[in-house]
């Protein structure tokens, strides 16, 4: 963690942690994944290529049979979904709420989605008859479990071969579950933790999120919701998909983070450039990139969000729920960062040195400490920017009507002639040692009764720019007041003035 943002807002920072996030995994079978396995299957099984489509129905039905069963063993109905508006998500998150938070299959969803095929094809010029690949519509369904490990979890099964699956878990929900089990207590909301009663231990608890956990999970689940594995004789091989990690420095309230985003936001969409973008991601910039690379902002209800992309990767930065400074990498494409490790060659003996990094699901410890570095190469460029928030908390606090006592009390003005004059006159240098009195600035303000200018002296305190000696009725400029008649004197003379003239 770069000790630079962290330190410098310590005192506003409840606590930070970093781990994954959204974890998607494909499953495919590694012989018939693809066409020339698929051909080689039904030629080894005496499978006519062209009776290819009545043997897929067949396992077809086998797959609607059994979502059909587990479905009625849990005592849920599936759900259809034709219409592409409506978000699964939402339909899920009702379903929960009237099952409860207990293990077990929560939903199902079914839906109409493309999916890859083969076709039977007769080659006129090689007289090869072979099964290639085509593509097309399949009715998918989507299962929602409650897992006891990893918390909601959905396997997405496609009701037609080669039976690519697709796999969700989330690493916050199965960091909870570790929270529970430890008898650590927290609070979370809308996938982030917003309190964690030792987050030194929770951090360690992230940091040993296992592939080897995983696995066994994954193949449970193909087997219950995807029987095809007795026709095919293989089990699932698994890859990821899509991984994103995430590194949370959790504030402790709305008031102290929304000053500071607002800045960083703005600097990071002006500083933040394409080979900054290279950089957050390791990666570099060759003049023959072919990749998609810029920065997006966007304002959603939660609030905005900055994304900055590079190819199949993209690191994002985005307040959640007002309280949590989040920093987060994705990508769809893992072998795009290369780490150091052993590589296999064609010809010869086995070697180390740094290759692009293997999509097995058995990366992912390797892919924490990447996307993690990621992480903190942004926070490190954040921390080098400008911190403009204390001006604004102070801007808005000496300019906005407030309630003392239950009297208004209203802001400065720095536009009233007047009250230019007092501000004036509180900064002359002659009063720094001594203070000033009323007197002292009864000469320069004739315009005010001592009356009025006893009650302009009574805002100025209440607003915190003036402070009185103790046992006196000689006042002093605090900083905040020397900052603001600082200010207020630059504006006009460099600002205003030049140009009106």
């Amino acid at each position: 963690m770069p000790e630079g943002l962290v330190e410098r807002y310590d005192e506003r920072i409840a606590g930070v942690l970093s781990c994954y996030d959204r974890i998607v995994i494909t499953g495919t079978l590694p012989g018939v994944c693809h066409a020339r396995g698929m051909t080689s299957f039904l030629y080894t099984n005496a499978i006519r290529i062209f009776d290819y489509p009545q043997f897929a129905a067949t396992l077809r039905d086998t797959v609607r049979e059994n979502a059909a069963k587990v479905a009625e063993a849990a005592g849920v109905a599936i759900e259809h979904i034709s219409k592409s508006c409506l978000r699964k998500e939402d339909i899920v998150a009702k379903a929960i709420a009237r099952r409860g938070e207990h293990p077990g299959l929560a939903h199902v969803i079914s839906a109409m989605e493309a999916c890859g095929a083969y076709e039977p094809w007769h080659d006129k010029k090689s007289h090869k008859t072979f099964v290639r690949p085509d593509s097309g519509k399949c009715l998918h369904y989507y299962f929602y479990f409650i897992d006891a490990e990893l918390g909601l979890i959905y396997v997405r099964v496609p009701t037609w071969a080669p039976f690519r699956l697709q796999f969700y878990c989330n690493g916050h929900s199965w960091l909870a579950r570790k929270l529970t089990a430890e008898g650590i207590g927290f609070t979370a909301g809308d996938n982030a933790f917003l309190h964690i009663g030792d987050w030194e231990r929770a951090q360690e608890l992230a940091d040993g999120f296992s592939p080897g956990m995983l696995h066994p999970i994954l193949d449970r689940y193909a087997a219950l919701c995807c029987p095809v594995l007795d026709t095919f004789k293989q089990s699932y091989h698994w890859s990821l998909m899509q991984v994103e990690h995430s590194t949370d420095l959790v504030f402790r309230s709305k008031a102290a983070l929304a000053p500071l985003y607002e800045q960083l936001a703005r600097h990071s969409v002006l500083t933040v450039k394409a080979q900054t973008i290279a950089t957050f991601l390791g990666r570099s910039i060759a003049p023959n990139l072919a990749q998609e690379i810029g920065s997006q902002f966007s304002t959603r209800i939660e609030g905005t969000c900055i994304k900055h992309r590079f190819g199949k990767s993209s690191i994002k930065m985005y307040d959640k729920l007002g309280i949590v400074l989040r920093i987060e990498t994705t990508t769809n494409d893992v072998s795009s960062f290369k780490h150091y490790r052993k590589v296999e060659h064609r010809e010869g003996p086995s070697s180390m040195g740094f290759a692009p990094m293997k999509k097995t699901v058995y990366s992912l410890g390797d892919l924490a400490s990447i996307l993690f570095a990621c992480n903190r190469r942004y926070l490190a460029h954040l921390s080098a920017l400008d911190d403009f928030s204390t001006g604004v908390k102070l801007l808005d606090r000496v300019t906005r009507p407030r309630k003392i006592e239950g009297k208004t009390v209203k802001g400065v003005d720095f536009f009233n002639p007047t009250e230019r004059t007092l501000l004036g006159a509180l900064q002359n240098p002659k009063f720094t040692i001594a203070g000033v009195r009323r007197a002292d600035l009864s000469p320069l303000l004739e315009q005010l009764s001592p009356s009025a200018l006893s009650r302009q002296i009574r805002r100025l305190r209440c607003l915190g720019l003036i402070k009185r000696v103790a046992r006196t009725y000689r006042y002093y400029l605090t900083r905040a007041g020397r900052a603001v008649i600082a200010a207020a004197s630059h504006i006009t003379e460099y600002g205003i003035v030049p140009a009106l003239a």
